[in-house]
């Protein structure tokens, strides 16, 4: 079987499960613009394409979402086209259209069976959207309209997939019910093998020594610290939390970019913006304990998960970060914002502790509850390791649903998504 994935950073979410369709003999594509030659990972043809023009000038605000995406999709048809004209024809393909690269294909390949992950449709209101209020909408009454458009894209991909597929439930009930039904609900994956307790990890800190388990260690990770994922609740609660627990240290992961959401003003950071928000109530020996690390591998990642003591993990109602599950699957006890994300996956008082988004104080209340009691805490890492390994596993869990999802895509006929 021809299997084809469209990732604009391939393999992205598809890591594991294009080179496990490779092992069972697949021929395995894949179209990036992650790339710029031609090259092959494990198994799978890595291809690149270029965009093939540059966004205009003076478009309607409202539509200069899509035409990003519009420009990737043309893009991606024409290297497409390409793969044609020389005789290839995938009999699967798997993409992620968020970017909109997908949007064609169908249009190319008729009778190709198409399966999208569906990572997340845009709501006006239960969502992401002016959760915060810190940071409003500019024009509040123009949002559900630019909403409405931003949503144009996975509109357009309905009448493209046959099948859909989404980490949590959370993610999957944003989709119109026309949608949500044909979304299969399987995560991407934890190898819960490599991340897992280990009672004597090292973790060397500069300026701290070497961290153990013995040490009062509090963790805060985001890919970039940003307030779409809490990091300014956190910062607020740094005050009172290194007040009160004077021997904890605090290592917090994550770049200084955006991710999501808003922009900081011209010329700062976030990271920044909330450090000189809180600077000032922070005695310098207690400040000596904060250990910004910045993006770190992969194997110094887990070890900082395997050495936690509490790690804490807020997100507005959105997309859940893989570091939540990984953070579980290494036994930490999880203290957590009550959002809706969370709530699939943290039970409180069982797999986790949760807390109001917006309240720093029941934030510290909570980590000091799971410090201050080491049965507590083992209890909550144990039943939060637990509860990966039965959900998240990727060997036992994850990829053999995904090849499940794969089996039952290629099985049926090209059909369509409806709304």
């Amino acid at each position: 079987m021809n299997v084809l994935f469209i990732h604009q950073n391939f393999p992205g979410q598809f890591k594991h499960l294009a080179p496990a369709l490779v092992v069972r003999g697949h021929r395995v594509l894949a179209l990036t613009l992650r790339v710029k030659e031609p090259t092959k990972w494990q198994g799978v043809e890595i291809l690149p394409y270029g965009l093939r023009r540059k966004p205009g000038k003076g478009l309607h605000p409202w539509l200069v979402d899509f035409e990003t995406k519009l420009l990737r999709a043309e893009s991606c048809y024409a290297a497409a086209a390409q793969l044609k004209a020389k005789g290839y024809m995938p009999d699967v393909i798997i993409a992620h259209p968020g970017w909109g690269e997908s949007m064609f294909l169908r249009d190319l390949w008729p009778e190709a069976r198409i399966g999208l992950y569906c990572e997340l449709y845009y709501k006006a209101q239960d969502g992401d959207i002016n959760f915060d209020p810190e940071f409003p909408n500019r024009i509040a009454d123009q949002e559900p309209i630019r909403l409405r458009l931003k949503n144009l894209n996975s509109i357009l991909h309905a009448e493209v997939g046959d099948l859909g597929i989404s980490p949590t439930a959370f993610q999957a009930d944003t989709f119109p019910e026309a949608v949500r039904s044909r979304i299969s609900v399987i995560h991407d994956g934890i190898d819960t093998d490599v991340v897992c307790p280990n009672p004597e990890v090292q973790f060397p800190v500069e300026g701290s020594g070497v961290l153990t388990r013995e040490d009062e260690v509090i963790t805060f990770v985001n890919r970039n610290l940003e307030p779409y994922r809490g990091y300014h609740v956190f910062m607020r609660a740094l005050p009172q939390l290194l007040k009160e627990r004077p021997k904890a240290q605090v290592l917090m992961v994550g770049g200084d970019e955006v991710s999501y959401g808003a922009k900081p003003p011209k010329g700062q950071t976030w990271k920044q913006i909330y450090i000189d928000e809180v600077r000032a109530q922070i005695p310098d020996e207690d400040w000596a304990r904060v250990h910004f690390l910045g993006k770190i591998p992969y194997d110094r990642f887990i070890a900082l998960l395997q050495v936690s003591r509490c790690h804490v993990y807020l997100t507005y109602p959105f997309v859940l970060s893989w570091s939540l599950i990984e953070a579980m699957s290494a036994g930490a006890a999880i203290v957590a914002s009550d959002t809706a994300p969370l709530r699939e996956v943290i039970s409180q008082d069982d797999t986790g502790r949760l807390f109001p988004f917006f309240d720093p104080k029941q934030m510290v209340q909570e980590i000091n509850g799971a410090l201050d009691d080491p049965d507590l805490r083992q209890r909550l890492g144990a039943a939060a390791r637990k509860h990966a390994v039965e959900r998240f596993d990727l060997r036992s869990v994850c990829l053999p649903q995904q090849l499940d999802w794969i089996d039952r895509l290629a099985a049926m006929q090209p059909g369509r998504f409806t709304f």
